[in-house]
């Protein structure tokens, strides 16, 4: 899977000062399966960067191209399929359905895309240290419970490009090991590329390279 940015400037950005070799208003290219990090602080735009890769905001001036083709050209359906084979996401604000329980929270997704078996489903929520909790509604949980579900209903379907906003901003050194143990594990098996946002320590992960924004 290919990415090009081409002079890309969000438009809430657009009156900011941005550094020299910002992605902003400049020219990028990325490939999976190139690991990639983001880190800067808050207000430059990670969740913005996040959010134009997996097509949920278009409010940028500039032009964005996924495998040779612009995406102000896709429709509604081609970013639809996009996100069900090639694009996975984690938001920042994680997106749960919170009256249902961690596993329903699975199930709902692995049911459309019939990835993982249901022993699979279980054997993850146990990975994590949350078999205890699994038939708990997500509106109970706490932030870094909540966050690992998140990551693992992130899995649930074949990708190409795993986008992940600050996705261990709640989780404790021991808890963060463990996920990026399976998402190495996972990153491999879809041979697919990881673009992870933060906002100072990175992650265990071998980066190809780190973005500034």
């Amino acid at each position: 899977m290919k990415i090009e940015f081409k002079s890309i400037m969000p438009h809430p950005l657009k009156d900011s000062e941005q550094a020299e070799h910002s992605i902003w208003g400049n020219n990028y290219e990325w490939e999976s399966p190139q690991k990639i990090v983001l880190n800067a602080v808050s207000g430059k735009g990670k969740s913005t960067f996040i959010g134009l890769l997996s097509g949920v905001r278009t409010d940028f001036e500039g032009n964005l191209f996924i495998n040779n083709r612009n995406t102000k050209e896709f429709s509604n359906q081609d970013w639809a399929e996009l996100r069900v084979t090639s694009i996975s996401t984690v938001y920042q604000d994680l997106q749960l359905f919170l009256e249902l329980t961690i596993l329903e929270n699975l199930q709902v997704k692995n049911n459309l895309t019939n990835h993982f078996s249901e022993e699979k489903l279980v054997q993850l929520i146990d990975k994590v240290g949350l078999t205890a909790h699994a038939s708990k509604k997500c509106n109970l949980l706490s932030l870094g419970q909540q966050q690992r579900v998140a990551i693992l209903r992130a899995l649930c379907q074949p990708f190409k490009i795993l986008l992940m906003d600050e996705p261990f901003s709640h989780l404790d050194t021991a808890n963060e090991a463990i996920i990026v143990e399976i998402l190495k594990t996972e990153l491999d098996a879809n041979q697919a590329g990881l673009i992870i946002t933060t906002l100072g320590e990175k992650p265990a992960i071998n980066f190809n390279n780190e973005i500034v924004i």
